[in-house]
């Protein structure tokens, strides 16, 4: 995801004037090291999530959990994180566009339109100010206790909803939906997202065995338009639809991607980018015979990118790499395990990658009864080439076959959390690609009682480590799991809920990037907070 240096200044501009500093001002060449020793690290005092909508599906049944961990340094007291549904629910890019161009003058002037005068309204864009108006359907009360509601209808809205106060830093969403029968039968897991403006999501499918739709959710007041752009093998591929798609103040639009281009494809980077406002965009995929899963948006373009989390038991991973910029990329392919790291047979020499185009590499059952991490790299004598990655897993045989994706993240640098972890089938993947690393793992307070535990994991350079997570004591529901990092090398985690169902290992894979909750703000001259 793209977060400019701008929006970065403004937010630490924000943050000074909450705190009586002075406006951030650049600091000369020679004051560089000196500002970089005295900046502020202060909580953010407002976050914003997005959860698109669960599933359609009449046996889905989607439980969501709120969390936002405690002691955070500075964050004081007070504030409110709540999620309630979006108001203006939309089922595709037609109706919204038809939504946008159609006025009141229009509707009033057609004595026919009475009842759809009466729809039409309810789908109207918020005005400001109406998400006071909307009952919270998931609030957390405060600091290290998670939330919990479940909906079990094929129609669950997405949610909209922030935190402030000491209830924004670190605050986190899971959105987990179970079907069990059915061609869609799946665990759908996801953490819900934050707004931006450019999201990468290579690992998407045109393919007639797949139905891949990217859900765009505007959390703002105003209406947001965004392009979506589709990258094969050969390059972009033809779209006439895919730009300019309107998405109607707090509303959520599904675009099923081979509705998109008539090309047929199995392996396609997806772009997701605003021309005006902001969305939350994640995609769902279903595929034939292998169940389904979210596809979260890869990390920003990195020269060397991890994919943590791959199961022992995985059957079949497919890694699919794409290079934004201007050069090609020629990558190493390595395995992180138990043991350390290696050059899989299944992945030769090199993958090449050519700029502006999506490459496959099918690794087949790579970890091979050791759990592992993907490291993706610049070749021995290759150019440093940012790219962006995610992996297709596959566990089963046959058709007891679940699908599930992993997409590039970012390490834990400071503390990264993911909520709804159950006492059985989860497991949480920590590695450290680059040298030795120690996280604290804390386990929170159960949803419906308990009491946190906190538990210390040294991992070893070039390894990953797969554990069962500490569980609070005397668990009742569901807890929270909060990575920190605490010193040496950078650590990279995951986490993997599962669950068996007729014979059908079902799970899901949801990466742990940095909460973000603390944000440096630049020292500045002089103080103008006593300027009248």
């Amino acid at each position: 995801m793209n977060r400019t240096t701008l929006s970065l200044l403004a937010a630490a501009t924000a943050l000074a004037a909450v705190t009586g500093l002075a406006a951030v001002t650049a600091p000369d060449a020679d004051d560089t090291a000196a500002t970089a020793k005295t900046a502020a690290r202060l909580p953010v005092e407002r976050s914003s999530l997005l959860c698109p909508a669960p599933s359609t599906s009449e046996l889905a049944e989607t439980v969501y959990t709120s969390f936002t961990p405690g002691g955070t340094t500075g964050g004081g007291t007070g504030g409110a994180a709540e999620l309630a549904p979006s108001v203006a629910p939309l089922d595709d890019t037609e109706d919204a566009a038809a939504d946008e161009k159609k006025t009141d003058e229009e509707t009033a002037d057609d004595p026919a339109n009475d009842d759809s005068a009466k729809d039409d309204e309810a789908k109207k864009p918020a005005a400001d100010g109406a998400d006071a108006k909307v009952k919270p359907f998931l609030a957390v009360k405060g600091p290290g206790k998670p939330v919990s509601a479940t909906k079990n209808v094929a129609d669950a809205p997405a949610l909209v909803g922030s935190a402030t106060g000491a209830l924004a830093p670190g605050w986190t969403t899971q959105q987990t939906t179970t079907i069990t029968a059915g061609e869609s039968r799946a665990l759908y897991g996801m953490s819900c997202t934050p707004p931006d403006t450019d999201f990468w999501f290579p690992g998407a499918s045109t393919d007639k065995s797949r139905q891949d739709y990217v859900h765009l959710t505007n959390p703002d007041d105003t209406a947001a338009v965004a392009d979506v752009a589709l990258y094969g093998k050969e390059g972009t591929l033809k779209s006439s639809t895919g730009e300019g798609i309107p998405v109607p103040a707090r509303s959520s639009v599904p675009v099923l991607l081979s509705t998109l281009t008539a090309e047929v494809e199995p392996n396609v980077t997806v772009h997701v980018s605003t021309r005006t406002g902001r969305v939350g965009a994640v995609v769902n995929a279903a595929e034939e015979k292998a169940g389904g899963d979210w596809l979260a948006a890869s990390a920003d373009a990195v020269p060397r990118a991890v994919l943590p989390g791959v199961p022992e038991d995985a059957t079949s991973v497919r890694l699919v790499v794409f290079a934004p910029g201007e050069d090609d990329a020629e990558l190493k392919v390595q395995l992180a395990g138990k043991s350390g790291t290696i050059v899989p047979a299944t992945a030769g020499e090199t993958l090449n990658v050519k700029s502006g185009m999506t490459a496959s590499l099918d690794l087949g059952d790579v970890t091979k009864g050791e759990a592992g991490s993907v490291i993706v790299g610049p070749a021995e004598g290759g150019r440093e080439t940012p790219v962006v990655a995610a992996l297709r897993v596959v566990r089963g045989k046959g058709t007891d076959q679940e699908v599930a994706f992993i997409p590039a993240t970012g390490p834990v640098t400071e503390r990264a959390t993911v909520a709804d972890n159950r006492a059985k089938g989860s497991t949480l993947s920590l590695t450290a690609p680059s040298g030795t690393g120690k996280v604290k793992v804390t386990a929170s307070a159960g949803s419906e009682g308990g009491a946190q535990v906190v538990k210390t994991y040294t991992v070893k350079g070039g390894t990953t480590q797969a554990v069962t997570p500490p569980v609070p004591t005397g668990l009742k529901g569901s807890y929270a799991l909060t990575v920190e990092s605490e010193s040496g090398g950078p650590v990279y985690a995951a986490r993997t809920l599962d669950e068996t169902k007729d014979g059908v290992p079902l799970f899901t894979v949801q990466t742990l990037p940095d909460d973000r909750g603390m944000v440096s703000v630049p020292a500045t001259k002089e103080d103008l907070s006593v300027l009248k």
